[in-house]
């Protein structure tokens, strides 16, 4: 009796429910009874079956069959495709195609390409180890010479530790996935080289642009973070931050407020990885680059990553800082542990490089006077505009108004180097993979200054270009 009065009562409850229910919250529910009901009972639909072709039909059909073209036509005049062909070293004096210039496009900043004792300790590690190794450095890729290189870097640079890698531009590409992963977090500057963007997006991480050197805008995106953080403390306490800059930007030439990132960094609790590609063996009394420069203790920064393939002009990377950040990357640095090692000839080259450096410091002030000299020297120039730092040893110039698209920007700035090819000054543009750049920086000549070029030849290059620039500009 009492099971048959609580399903009475439950009935009641579902009536005065029913009653009670807004009418939209009926129709819906009627909607839906009957949608369902008509599932239920719909007939099933059957496939047509299908009709063999003859084969006639079939040849007829891959006759008239174009496949899409695996990669966008590209036309035969594309500069990357039309090489100027060196002959001899690319040293002070350059053979291209066939005709003899001044060289003002390698980047031989010291003049250590073609330096009689560097080429002597390349070829007595020749004699001894031969050409390559075979192996990466964890199977049998690891040579003494490697390490006494890592050993003379890490002091160089008054550091803990120092790495190599066997390929300039896999360096950093390979440090920041080492350390930055998905779900982390890096702010990047958007002038970063293309080494850096390849290396952020290897990470998967989280990537905040800020505008080139604008350290109020990169403030804001980190306090932005910080409130984003405050939100949800427990993702904070696992996502790790990085800023990434280069000492000197090699796509603009301008050095990195780096006295400013530190008071972000402590401010915000970040990590800071500087690439010094163009700043190292060219910035500070002795050539340690930009922390020598403005006298920043090195311990401030996390990572610190360079190639040898500038100042030593040698082939492959460095990176140093502490001890544990660079036994990480023998476990986790990608073109460290999968490429083969650095041939024993180049290692040796670069350690030789080093001695001169140490034994010469003198050398840098020299490289920066000439760098000095050679901007004042362009600057004016009708329709060309000088961007970089004056102790840049790579600088650029920019149309000042630009033709109305890049692909006539291009073509008229190669007239400009062509122009000055042909009396004698080997210059080049700077070249970039347009469709995967993050921000594609306008067209531009690339100069390059070294401590080998007279003065009589930087005033030569400087008066060239203002020919050039009033012939095929103006």
């Amino acid at each position: 009796a009492a099971g048959a009065g609580g399903q009475q009562w439950v009935l009641v409850e579902m009536v005065q429910a029913f009653y009670e229910a807004p009418a939209y919250h009926l129709i819906l529910e009627g909607i839906l009874i009957l949608w369902i009901i008509r599932l239920l009972f719909s007939k099933t639909y059957k496939l047509q079956e299908r009709s063999d072709l003859t084969l006639k039909e079939k040849e007829e059909l891959i006759e008239e069959w174009q496949p899409e073209p695996l990669v966008p036509p590209v036309p035969k005049d594309h500069p990357a495709l039309n090489y100027n062909i060196v002959s001899g070293p690319p040293t002070h004096i350059v053979t291209v195609n066939g005709k003899e210039c001044i060289n003002f496009a390698s980047f031989n900043f010291l003049g250590l390409l073609d330096n009689e004792k560097v080429k002597s300790a390349a070829q007595a590690s020749l004699k001894k180890y031969g050409v390559g190794t075979c192996g990466p450095r964890g199977f049998y890729g690891t040579f003494d010479v490697h390490l006494e290189l890592e050993e003379r870097l890490a002091k160089f640079m008054r550091t803990e530790e120092a790495i190599i890698y066997s390929y300039g531009f896999a360096t950093i590409a390979s440090a920041i996935p080492a350390y930055s992963k998905r779900g982390d977090i890096v702010f990047v500057d958007e002038a970063a080289c293309f080494a850096i963007q390849k290396g952020l997006q290897a990470s998967r991480s989280n990537i905040k642009l800020f505008k080139h050197n604008d350290m109020a805008d990169l403030e804001q995106l980190l306090k932005e973070q910080e409130t984003e953080d405050q939100k949800n403390p427990r993702k904070a306490r696992v996502t790790r931050r990085f800023i990434v800059v280069e000492g000197l930007y090699m796509n603009t030439g301008d050095i990195c407020p780096l006295p400013e990132l530190i008071k972000l960094k402590y401010k915000y609790k970040v990590r800071i990885f500087l690439e010094e590609s163009l700043s190292f063996g060219v910035l500070g009394e002795h050539g340690r680059g930009i922390t020598e420069h403005f006298g920043i203790n090195i311990d401030d920064i996390d990572l610190i990553s360079a190639n040898m393939e500038n100042s030593l002009a040698s082939i492959g990377g460095f990176c140093c800082g502490r001890s544990f950040i660079i036994d990480h990357q023998r476990l986790s640095g990608q073109g460290y542990c999968f490429s083969a090692s650095l041939p024993p000839l180049l290692a040796a080259a670069a350690i030789e490089a080093l001695n001169i450096m140490e034994d010469n410091p003198d050398i840098f002030q020299t490289l920066r006077a000439k760098c000095e000299r050679i901007h004042k020297a362009l600057q004016g120039i009708s329709g060309l505009k000088v961007v970089g730092e004056s102790f840049s040893p790579a600088l650029h110039l920019q149309l000042e108004e630009s033709c109305g698209s890049r692909e006539n920007d291009v073509k008229l700035l190669k007239r400009v180097v062509d122009y000055c090819m042909n009396s004698g000054i080997a210059l080049t543009q700077a070249r970039y993979l347009e469709k995967e750049e993050k921000c594609l920086p306008p067209p531009s000549i690339r100069v390059v200054i070294t401590v080998e070029q007279t003065e009589q030849e930087l005033d030569k290059a400087a008066a060239l270009l203002k020919e050039a620039a009033q012939s095929v500009l103006n």
